[in-house]
């Protein structure tokens, strides 16, 4: 069995479609489970068992025999929360209670990180082991991914506890089907599609920095399909266990991406500005672009969608009818 974290979510709704596309149904799905949108998720989607978050780590001591690896992809992703308590029980402790389950029962652990650990880019972009530990980023959420990276790195040097197969993945800014219910965190595509049926138009945020003009802030967007394949592909081919990035590693411009929705509905470009919230402004990423030197190295050759092509079978497959479509 393979267990997939955060499986009624976003990214791991969407592993769990690609897993099912290649064949795995023995699939356990942990969440959360509260709320009702949601679910709408893991609607037509095949697994054996639908196990609580807070009670996965129990069941996992008892199953561990019947479970060949674990996708922990569940994590609080809110960067706008400012509460470190919850991050801290959540995405830190939890994780480290799951590493050390993996690592002691010898099952392969592939866990979420994130590109918000990178902050303003001080260090750059390289997922160098090195360099880690110099990362500073900008909010409790990306501390919280930063503080584990770390400590899995630790674990690494000092107790060599750690799963048999393991990786850690900065991921970059995914977009894509199944993040209807993320609201305000979902990608500027999904806000986008919506703000033109709405309105016809879309507001970008405006630039507070005089060496970026308006909508040329730039980041490293990434399909989610590409994502899941890369996870397969871990899980298939075991790659050396390190921490890697997980982007495109060509940084593209919110006004490249409006452009592309507003052309991927057949319309022109109607673009404006408002000011970036004050409560986000001064953690706002100006741009992020992923070093995949790495994950290319580890023997993943894939083409990633480009920017245009991904907007494109996003909104026309997922978006455009205005209907929930659940990929």
């Amino acid at each position: 069995m393979i267990a997939v974290t955060g499986a009624a979510g976003f990214i791991g709704s969407c592993m769990v479609r690609r897993l099912n596309d290649a064949g795995y149904t023995e699939l356990v799905v942990v969440d959360e489970f509260s709320r009702p949108d949601k679910m709408r998720n893991l609607e037509g989607k095949a697994f054996r068992e639908q196990i609580h978050r807070d009670n996965f780590l129990r069941w996992l001591e008892r199953h561990h025999a019947d479970v060949d690896a674990v996708l922990h992809l569940g994590a609080r992703t809110d960067t706008t929360e400012m509460d470190t308590a919850i991050f801290d029980r959540l995405n830190l402790e939890y994780s480290k209670s799951l590493w050390m389950l993996c690592a002691g029962f010898q099952i392969p652990l592939y866990y979420a990180s994130s590109a918000a650990t990178y902050g303003l880019g001080e260090q750059g972009y390289a997922d160098d082991h090195a360099t880690i530990p110099q990362l500073q980023p900008l909010n409790p959420y990306g501390q919280s991914k930063q503080d584990f990276d770390v400590w899995a790195l630790e674990q690494l040097r000092n107790t060599q506890q750690a799963p048999p197969a393991w990786a850690g993945y900065k991921f970059f800014n995914v977009y894509g089907p199944n993040e209807y219910h993320k609201g305000r965190m979902a990608s500027v595509i999904f806000h986008t599609t919506r703000q033109i049926k709405a309105t016809g138009g879309m507001k970008l945020f405006r630039s507070h920095r005089p060496d970026y003009r308006d909508g040329e802030q730039s980041r490293d967007f990434i399909y989610v399909k590409d994502v899941v394949d890369v996870l397969l592909f871990f899980l298939e081919k075991r790659p050396p266990n390190a921490i890697y990035n997980l982007g495109t590693g060509q940084a593209r411009t919110f006004l490249d991406l409006a452009t592309g929705t507003f052309h991927a509905l057949g319309l022109e470009p109607n673009i404006s500005f408002i000011d970036t919230p004050a409560d986000i402004r001064d953690t706002y990423q100006y741009f992020t672009e992923a070093n995949m030197d790495k994950l290319r190295a580890a023997g993943y050759l894939e083409p990633f969608y480009g920017l245009e092509e991904g907007i494109e079978d996003y909104v026309q497959r997922y978006l455009k009818s205005g209907e929930l479509v659940i990929w």
